[in-house]
């Protein structure tokens, strides 16, 4: 367990790219959409929404990206197995996610305590993510960040064994996977139902239980390829 918190550390080393960053490009991303919401005329019913938070998870999901493909040379030059490097890894996506559910908890608190910061902005809790139980928008909030850091160790796994070569694949991969299911549900003249069956569930189940298990999913098929991986 110890080599496992070693591993963790490594992380850490450089807490203002690990932590720093993310929150940067994020805040600003907030300023500029405070700025226009400040500009724009606005009534008092007349809430604003951006997709500008979706910065934070996207930066994170980068520095997990470079988490394993920077760091998991240096952790096998120390001696650090593939499985601890990766146990490490996975135990500061879980952390990491929990720490920016709490923090984006806080941050849609003081959003709707304002009056959407004074200009009716609802850029950290936004389309429905805005729960009134502080406890489940932790949830709601981490859910999709748990999602990301394990989007971007996996796809750091494919960077780091597979290459370029294995990059390209992944996307062309996944075009024709969601262009197949496009098509399917076309062919089906079921997106009506599929666009109901959404509505029907609770901002948990979207925002925290389907992230959860494709976090899950994502975790398994990272540890099987990491497991062979080369520095």
């Amino acid at each position: 367990m110890s080599r496992v918190l070693a591993a963790a550390r490594l992380h850490l080393v450089n807490p203002l790219v690990m932590v720093g960053i993310p929150w940067l490009v994020a805040g600003i991303s907030f300023a500029i959409n405070l700025a226009l919401f400040a500009i724009l005329d606005t009534g008092p019913d007349d809430e604003g929404f951006t997709g500008g938070v979706a910065s934070l998870y996207i930066t994170v999901l980068v520095v997990f990206v470079q988490a394993v493909t920077q760091l998991l040379p240096f952790a096998m030059g120390l001696s650090l197995s593939r499985r601890t490097f990766y146990l490490g890894t996975a135990l500061v996506a879980v952390a990491q996610s929990l720490y920016y559910g709490i923090a984006l908890a806080v941050l849609i608190a003081i959003e709707g305590a304002t009056g959407g910061w004074g200009v009716d902005l609802a850029f950290w809790g936004p389309a429905g993510l805005d729960v009134d139980d502080f406890a489940l928008q932790i949830v709601v909030s981490g859910g999709p960040m748990l999602a990301a850091t394990f989007i971007g160790l996996g796809i750091g796994v494919v960077l780091k064994r597979w290459g370029q070569l294995g990059m390209w694949s992944l996307i062309v991969g996944l075009v024709l996977l969601f262009g197949s299911l496009a098509v399917l549900v076309t062919w089906l003249e079921a997106w009506g139902d599929l666009g109901t069956w959404l509505t029907d569930r609770s901002a948990a189940t979207l925002a925290a239980g389907l992230p959860t298990v494709l976090a899950v999913g994502l975790a398994a098929l990272s540890w099987a390829g990491i497991r062979r991986t080369v520095p």
